[in-house]
């Protein structure tokens, strides 16, 4: 479905309304991909200043968060907002929840990243978790990607993309727990690995939540708690 079928009215007002909440999500989204991206470049090259920097930030964010409800509110209380209009603005208002929780994550990633380099230089210990991180910000943009164009089809591969992030996480979780059992002097230092995967993993969650809130803008369709065999059919997805 093409985003011109979305918000085309008699009244160009409300369009421009519509269409200027559309972009300040995608605005709040590229903020929130910075952020992530400096908290997993601070965590990778043991960048103790970078982590702090990106921890110090998120009151952005959270402002963000707050302007956009409050103009989601006025649209609903002003506009009286039906059909995809109506989706489109619980779809906004879900999604810059998620959103404001990724940078919740980046920030702690960001402490942790603090914390992880004034203890020890970075080595090859942190390959996998940058790896992680690299998927989980792809998820990311591509869930942000489909909401700009509200393309269902793109959204359902994010989606299926969750469980190749689960797998990972579970993976490091396996090595830190075999790391900290050999040598009972690193249990702090991959503790903290652990709290890093843990909150690249909930960053994926939340790239996959923005994808159902797609699917649902498009198709009407809440898919949260379906089998991924079921979506496929309902949209008419191989």
């Amino acid at each position: 479905m093409e985003a011109e079928q979305f918000g085309q009215h008699i009244s160009r007002s409300f369009n421009a309304e519509l269409e200027n909440l559309r972009n300040e999500v995608l605005r709040m989204g590229g903020m929130v991909e910075n952020h992530l991206d400096m908290a997993i470049e601070a965590i990778v090259a043991g960048d103790s200043e970078l982590g702090l920097t990106v921890a110090g930030q998120d009151h952005k964010i959270n402002q963000m968060e707050v302007a956009i409800d409050e103009e989601c509110n006025r649209i609903l209380a002003t506009r009286g907002p039906t059909a995809t209009d109506l989706r489109l603005i619980v779809a906004v208002i879900k999604a810059i929840t998620d959103l404001e929780r990724v940078g919740d994550e980046a920030q702690k990633i960001g402490y942790l990243a603090s914390h992880l380099a004034s203890n020890q230089e970075p080595s090859g210990h942190y390959r996998e978790l940058s790896e992680l991180g690299e998927h989980v910000k792809k998820m990311l943009h591509d869930a942000l990607d489909a909401f700009l164009r509200l393309d269902a089809k793109d959204a359902l591969l994010v989606v299926e993309e969750d469980k190749l992030v689960d797998d990972e996480y579970d993976m490091i979780l396996r090595q830190c727990i075999s790391m900290m059992m050999e040598d009972s002097r690193t249990i702090r230092r991959f503790m903290d690995v652990s709290w890093a995967a843990r909150a690249l993993e909930r960053i994926g969650d939340h790239a996959k939540n923005i994808s159902e809130y797609v699917i649902y803008m498009v198709h009407g369709k809440d898919i949260r708690h379906l089998e991924l065999d079921q979506v496929r059919q309902e949209m008419g997805v191989e």
